[in-house]
């Protein structure tokens, strides 16, 4: 991986880490055209470099991230079912990481539920600030986020569904889905790194320097997508980016088996 694809790749995390579209699926489908998709590295980058887009929240959100014991603890309660099944299924899920197949149906799949999601969620009467998610709105939200371990779900998508299921609005949904992101995306930083020394890799110089440019284009990104999002969001619901998913899963399943097989195992 050279600098100039760490940018682009981190531009996508960026833009994409808090829409429902899927980070992680685009930058393996990005990475894939650069055929870079089958490094160790490029596998660690992915991942790593979504923290820089989480850290975002914390800046945007200062204020409301530091709150009482109790908020921190329902957001331990979202967060554990993530954890369980992160080390239970790591090989599976770094299987998937290598089949942008998977990231296409994906894509179709999430994009047909978003286009009724509006529909079926319609009624938000509870909690209008995150700070008011009881304990077991937190654990519904945090089973829904582990359907973003597949490839192409989208955990933002896949938490915000799950908020709104717990009759928050979009709004409510969307924040409480950003604050658990910090967590979550720590815990697959460090669990990503550590397997990675762990299998006997070792970060270069250069290596190190493009984890640090990627995870700064990113924060800086993620800071313009966010409020972007939150508004749009607000005022138009998700069948937009239902439309997109469902686009885009078609147009990466025509690449992939008519023009231009996307193997990258």
């Amino acid at each position: 991986m050279n600098t100039l694809q760490a940018i682009v790749l981190a531009i996508i995390e960026g833009i994409t880490e808090f829409l429902p579209v899927s980070s992680t699926g685009h930058m393996i489908i990005a990475s894939s055209f650069f055929g870079i998709a089958h490094e160790d590295f490029t596998k660690l980058f992915t991942i790593v470099i979504q923290l820089g887009a989480i850290l975002s929240v914390v800046v945007l959100y200062f204020k409301r991230f530091f709150q009482t014991l109790d908020f921190y603890f329902k957001l331990l309660v979202a967060f554990i079912p993530a954890v369980v099944l992160g080390l239970l299924l790591s090989d599976f899920i770094d299987g998937l990481l290598e089949n942008p197949v998977t990231v296409a149906i994906s894509l179709l799949i999430g994009g047909l539920i978003l286009l009724k999601v509006d529909e079926w969620f319609n009624n938000p009467n509870t909690a209008e600030k995150s700070q008011e998610i009881t304990y077991l709105q937190a654990l519904k939200i945090g089973l829904f986020q582990c359907l973003a371990m597949i490839p192409g779900v989208s955990r933002s998508g896949a938490s915000i569904v799950g908020g709104m299921s717990q009759k928050l609005s979009r709004t409510t949904a969307a924040e409480f889905s950003f604050f658990l992101a910090v967590p979550t995306m720590l815990g697959a930083t460090a669990k990503k790194c550590y397997d990675y020394y762990k299998d006997g890799f070792e970060l270069s110089h250069d290596q190190i320097n493009i984890l640090i440019i990627g995870n700064v284009v990113a924060f800086i990104v993620a800071l313009l997508a966010i409020k972007t999002f939150i508004g749009f969001l607000t005022k138009n619901g998700f069948k937009v980016f239902g439309y997109y998913r469902i686009i885009a899963g078609i147009i990466l399943l025509l690449i992939h088996f008519f023009i231009h097989p996307l193997t990258i195992i």
